[in-house]
């Protein structure tokens, strides 16, 4: 894979600082049943990396010292941790509103045809990938026969409750562009989705969220292979906008690898760009206590762009309509 960390700085994007801390993203190891194009954490079946026990208590004890109401449970498939369902529990315990980043085939894999009903049960946000409502774009993107296991995954939490009136259980999806372009007006392309996918499947579900591709690993491999790396870049700062500055999601989010250690984005975890401060090269949980990091500066570069284009992008979505 072509690395493009090094094209990426020194940077233009303007310095920010962090805000008050309100989510706390958990990357619980890179392993993956799938191998996306689009994807930022280069993660797939191969990747051994995972999140053990005794840092996922490490995370449980920051949440309460940090008094974190949501967290953000992402990967790889985050399912795939063996310690996944005791986090969840523990969080929901503690009155925490827990989102689970699922690839939707993950529900049919061998161990997982009871995910769904836990997930329910526990009533876990679940912020579902599905890239395209058609075929053939899905499958392009994410691997033959995966629009069709994803397919039975959101029938099956539709029938668990999930995006049905009164229920609570809220089900939303994520669209990424197939290629080096800007997502779409983000209620425009929900609509669409929503006539389709009721349509054609008899699917529901809540939101819909934009996602701008970001031109780091895979996808930025991808990008410099095809000699498209320079002109993505220069789309991204051509749609710039100062306006998406005060809500870019590193503000009030904060991101943790599968060791512990802090970084302000999952992108920026991607480009080994962590959380640094008065002289040490990384810092881990453990050693930030309840006053700090609200005021600390966001470590930047020139993929920072990727949030702030067009009507912006963060993992909720756009940022503007």
């Amino acid at each position: 894979m072509l690395d493009t960390a090094h094209l990426l700085t020194p940077t233009t994007f303007p310095a920010i600082n962090r805000g008050r801390l309100e989510t706390l993203q958990i990357n619980l190891g890179y392993q993956c049943n799938q191998t996306c194009k689009h994807c930022h954490v280069n993660a797939g079946p191969s990747r051994t990396e995972m999140m053990e026990r005794e840092t996922i208590d490490e995370v449980l004890r920051f949440i309460d010292r940090q008094r974190i109401r949501s967290i953000d449970l992402t990967g790889g498939a985050p399912e795939l941790n063996r310690h996944f369902r005791y986090l969840v529990a523990a969080a929901r315990e503690r009155g925490v509103k827990v989102i689970d980043r699922c690839n939707l085939s993950i529900l049919q894999e061998p161990g997982q045809t009871d995910l769904g009903r836990f997930l329910a049960e526990q009533r876990v946000e679940v912020v579902a990938s599905l890239p395209c409502y058609l075929q053939k774009n899905v499958d392009q993107q994410r691997g033959a026969g995966t629009y069709d296991a994803s397919i039975r995954g959101l029938k099956q939490l539709n029938a668990l409750g999930y995006a049905q009136a009164g229920s609570g259980l809220v089900l939303n999806l994520v669209y990424n562009p197939l290629g080096p372009a800007l997502p779409p007006s983000q209620d425009g392309l929900e609509a669409d989705y929503k006539q389709r996918l009721l349509g054609d499947h008899g699917i529901r579900f809540n939101r819909l969220f934009t996602i701008t591709n970001m031109p780091i690993s895979r996808f930025g491999s991808m990008l410099l292979s095809k000699g498209e790396f320079h002109d993505y870049l220069a789309l991204l700062k051509s749609a710039y906008s100062s306006d998406n500055l005060d809500t870019v999601m590193c503000r009030n989010l904060l991101s943790v690898d599968w060791q512990g250690y802090l970084y302000d984005c999952d992108f920026n975890q991607m480009l080994r760009m962590p959380i640094s401060r008065e002289g040490r090269d990384k810092i881990h949980l453990r050693e930030v206590t309840e006053q700090q990091l609200e005021g600390w500066a966001i470590r930047i570069a020139e993929h920072c762009y990727g949030c702030t284009a067009g009507r912006g992008s963060s993992c909720g979505g756009a940022l503007s309509q």
